[in-house]
């Protein structure tokens, strides 16, 4: 079969297509024909050797984490599955596995039914940000008309999910984005817009309760000229050293710095597809083929762009 790979850290030109063997499943896991995987900013993070304390550095390595397709076999044990389902997943560790190929084994743990008013791609779109936007909301606590939120980086693929998440919730949200993504800002959730591009959030006299940063580009210090006194700091892109310097520093400020660290799980699953079928939307901003897989990083690496970015098998 066909997998996407690379033999050293660097930008998406290490990336190469190479022939490899068709997985063999074990007893709890099932075999998928991959039509689709999805691009998240992680997959570059590792690739690129910044997250080498939980990766590794043994090579090959592959990329992607979430992925849509069609059940190829099933393992001995696996129940409530069956050849030809069609189904949406996760591989089980993100830092030491990929799903950039034809075939991929996963545990039956981590694959669920996709359903038939969504997409494949849309499908593949769901478990790590939609993951990380209810990880985030239960972090969050309780939220109301009252608690005012800055979403910054709001219209990418987390931000998407959040967006509309929160407005399920009845809170008052702010949205930062570009251009291009204010009036998808608008229709998730957001009651007022930023344009990065006009204006300078931190210059704005306004105080929120909560502040997560999706970009990755305002970080807690920036953050805290626009936190209310005992206001929290939500960061999910945190670098390593981020996790335990935040929670010592936590011991001695009101202002709250908390890392964001999802896991995909039946529990998260079923309430984004509960949201989906309530109306949430899932918007795929562009489908790349597999063989343009360097073309598809280097977009999406980028930026700027609307909901998600995914690659299709043919």
């Amino acid at each position: 079969m066909k997998a996407m790979v690379y033999q050293e850290f660097g930008t998406a030109d290490v990336l190469q297509i190479v022939e490899q063997p068709k997985p063999t499943i074990k007893a709890d896991q099932v075999l998928v024909k991959v039509k689709v995987f999805s691009i998240n900013p992680m997959d570059w993070k590792i690739r690129k050797g910044e997250m080498t304390l939980m990766s590794g550095s043994k090579f090959p390595k592959h990329t992607g984490t979430d992925f849509a397709g069609i059940v190829e076999d099933i393992g001995a044990s696996v129940s409530g599955i069956t050849i030809g389902d069609e189904v949406f997943g996760v591989v089980k560790n993100m830092m030491k596995e990929g799903v950039s190929a034809e075939c991929v084994a996963v545990p039956s743990s981590l694959i669920w039914k996709k359903p038939s008013d969504i997409s494949f791609a849309q499908a593949a779109s769901i478990p790590v940000v939609g993951t990380a936007a209810v990880t985030a909301l239960e972090k969050m606590g309780t939220i109301n008309a009252q608690t005012n939120i800055l979403v910054n980086g709001a219209t990418g693929g987390f931000g998407m999910f959040l967006l509309q998440l929160l407005k399920q919730q009845g809170a008052n949200i702010t949205a930062v984005t570009s251009s291009r993504g204010v009036e998808s800002a608008k229709k998730w959730g957001a009651s007022s817009v930023i344009n990065y591009a006009r204006e300078d959030v931190l210059s704005h006299k306004a105080a929120y309760d909560i502040v997560i940063d999706l970009s990755g580009k305002m970080g807690y210090r920036n953050a805290k000229q626009v936190m209310k006194p005992r206001a929290i700091f939500l960061n999910p892109t945190p670098k390593p050293i981020e996790i335990p310097v935040s929670f010592f520093k936590n011991l001695f400020t009101a202002k709250k710095h908390i890392v964001v660290l999802s896991s995909p799980s039946t529990e998260y699953t079923d309430v984004l597809l509960g949201a989906v079928k309530n109306g949430l939307e899932i918007e795929v901003n562009k489908v790349f083929p597999f063989a343009q897989y360097k073309e598809a990083y280097q977009y999406a690496e980028q930026g700027g762009y609307i909901g998600k970015v995914v690659v299709e098998i043919d």
